[in-house]
């Protein structure tokens, strides 16, 4: 159970902020309470969840303690290892879908390996790479500047500091 103030994962919105706990004030919507979440890199928007499906929609945020110990662990992550491109998409959206941080990093990982292969080959990124690096670094990096308490664009000189 999450209170209003806490910082929960939602899925594909990312970081959001629980803003009220109450009933849908909606003609024809059940009396359930939901979670009224804000999401904090998406102004403006707002997300329902009824607390009946919250547990497999939302996560709490990582703590500062579990966000140092992902990123010491992310040299060790290894890359998905499919070579059909619609398995691979298929396995890139489980990543996305798992609401899960370490699958996050495995996915960015693979894309920026991938990403290399090609730049060496003389090839452009696939749209599909540059989709789902882009889907999952907004993801992860949100997480992680609320875990950290840093700005967002300081993420990733932090995780580069931390690893080596």
């Amino acid at each position: 159970m999450f209170s209003v103030g806490d910082y929960v994962v939602c899925g594909n919105k990312g970081v959001c902020r629980v803003d009220q706990i109450s009933p849908l004030d909606i003609s024809g919507a059940s009396s359930e309470d939901y979670y009224i979440l804000k999401p904090v890199y998406s102004p403006g928007s707002t997300v329902y969840i009824s607390m009946e499906s919250a547990d497999e929609k939302l996560r709490a945020v990582l703590t500062k303690k579990e966000a140092d110990k992902l990123i010491k662990q992310m040299p060790g992550v290894l890359d998905i290892t499919v070579d059909n491109d619609k398995q691979l998409e298929g396995e890139y959206k489980n990543c996305i879908r798992s609401n899960n941080a370490m699958d996050l990093v495995k996915l960015l990982k693979t894309i920026y390996h991938r990403r290399e292969a090609r730049f060496a080959a003389g090839r452009k990124e696939t749209a599909l790479d540059a989709k789902y690096f882009r889907m999952a670094g907004d993801y992860l990096y949100g997480e992680l500047a609320i875990s950290l308490n840093i700005p967002r664009e300081e993420v990733e000189g932090y995780i580069g500091n931390t690893i080596s």
